[in-house]
């Protein structure tokens, strides 16, 4: 195969997967569109069923004590409340732990902490842990960033209406969200998920998946599922999965609003977007043949495949970048697929837009950061790709790279847990450069290409420099 085929092959190939991708987010918005107003109110429960929650900790000492004082507040019976501080840590965190809860169970709250020795199985493995001592019929699950109203449970428990009911995932807020740019930038893309996919999905019974924090499970869900299992990096993915293949129901809820803390720092939201990007992926691999196998619509089935493998489209941007350089040298495909792309481009910020004027009174200037995230979004695609990657090839399969969090407004004392560069961001300094040269070409011989091409040069460029300023 000669150069000039292998490139224009790679070359639309790449453009025609983003350009399924983003049409898809116009289908997805267009659901939403349509089933926003079809909420269910259940009746008021008499009889509130015990809940467990859980709190899966690592080296958490910025937020630990504000996340135990949020649960304790939660407005339940207490009678029909367990906390269970599920501590891995390796640092101060575990003394925290073990003193806020020692002060609450003074006071007669029904809290214990669960500190293991070796992180076994990473979060999976502390919840499963959890799981096998707790006294809930229903276990609520927040990470150590989360503050839940107070009403949480009284808000989520009536959606468990029907013994099908086995998940009820609800919307994550932000409590740092105008700290930044990179703040703002990601805001607006989990609002994307949270407010528009999520109910898109929910409401027109897709399969979607437990966010990993601000849900309830019924524990019997969990355990006829398969349990907790730690052989991905994305444990709620995969047992939603699991769940929604054994004919579980599950439910979501985009009025209950949880906040928790966006990563104040460009290096932490890469290496939580390294984790989610590759748990993702390996839950591709591990449920697609069942996915494909399932007695759902053919719809369903394909809906439920774009979902597992939306993270693909990180290397099909890179490689879109790497094949248009020999494209616009040898002409050929490229006078066709700018047109594609700008077509489906449209996707993303309608998307966004539609989620903000939906969440927020003055959501349209919200979306108004929507380049922020573009630029955001398209220069940690080595990042992801490299993920990708790790997925696909099995290579450190278990390896748990955790989000550091740094309490908002918490100061210099967020670089406890700073983290340090590598070669990826001289790699990105490279990818914009040859991004920027390609640009230079496609003005000259394709210039329809060469709008696209920019964007990834800036967006290597301004992730590159914020690595290297950090």
């Amino acid at each position: 195969m000669s150069l000039a085929v292998f490139a224009q092959s790679a070359y639309v190939f790449s453009a025609s997967v983003l350009a399924l991708y983003g049409f898809n987010i116009l289908v997805l918005t267009l659901l939403f569109l349509r089933s926003r107003q079809s909420r269910f109110t259940p009746r008021p429960l008499s009889d509130w069923p015990h809940v467990t929650v859980q709190l899966p900790l690592f080296n958490e000492r910025l937020v630990v004590e504000r996340l135990i004082d949020a649960i304790v507040r939660l407005d339940y019976p207490p009678q029909r409340l367990s906390i269970q501080v599920l501590d891995d840590s390796t640092d101060e965190t575990t003394l925290l732990a073990r003193r806020r809860v020692a002060l609450h169970r003074a006071r007669g709250v029904d809290i214990i902490c669960l500190h293991r020795e070796h992180r076994t199985g990473n979060k999976a493995g502390a919840l499963a842990a959890g799981l096998r001592c707790a006294a809930g019929e229903f276990v609520a699950v927040f990470d150590a960033d989360f503050v839940p109203p107070v009403d949480f449970l009284k808000r989520t428990m009536p959606h468990f209406f029907t013994s099908r009911v086995g998940m009820v995932q609800t919307r994550w807020g932000h409590l740092n969200a105008t700290h930044s740019m990179l703040t703002r930038a990601q805001a607006l893309a989990l609002d994307g998920h949270m407010v528009v996919e999520q109910v898109a999905r929910s409401a027109n019974g897709l399969l979607f998946n437990f966010n990993g924090s601000a849900g309830v499970w019924r524990r019997d869900c969990i355990e006829s599922s398969g349990g907790w299992q730690a052989d991905t990096l994305a444990e709620d993915l995969d047992l939603s999965y699991r769940a929604q293949l054994r004919g579980w129901e599950f439910h979501y809820l985009p009025n209950v609003v949880v906040p928790a803390e966006v990563p104040r720092s460009l290096l932490a939201f890469k290496q939580q977007q390294f984790r989610w990007v590759k748990g993702s992926v390996q839950c591709l691999l591990k449920h697609a043949a069942r996915v494909v196998r399932a007695e759902f619509s053919l719809w369903k089935r394909v809906q439920g495949l774009l979902h597992l493998g939306g993270y693909l489209m990180h290397p099909m941007m890179l490689c879109l970048l790497l094949a248009s350089m020999p494209v616009v040298l040898l002409g050929g495909a490229g006078n066709v697929m700018p047109g594609l792309l700008g077509l489906a481009g449209l996707g993303p910020p309608v998307l966004y837009a539609v989620a903000q004027t939906n969440a927020y009174p003055r959501g349209i200037k919200r979306a108004l950061w929507f380049p922020a995230l573009m630029l955001l979004g398209v220069g940690i695609a080595l990042n992801n790709t490299r993920a990708v990657l790790e997925a696909l090839s099995g290579h450190r399969p278990t390896e748990f790279l955790r989000t550091p969090k740094t309490a908002a407004g918490c100061g210099a004392g967020g670089r406890a847990y700073a983290l340090s560069t590598d070669w990826s961001t001289w790699v990105e300094f490279a990818l914009a450069g040859f991004a920027l040269a390609a640009a230079a070409l496609a003005l000259q011989r394709l210039p329809g290409l060469a709008p696209f091409l920019l964007l990834f040069a800036l967006g290597f460029l301004v992730v590159a420099v914020m690595g290297l300023l950090e």
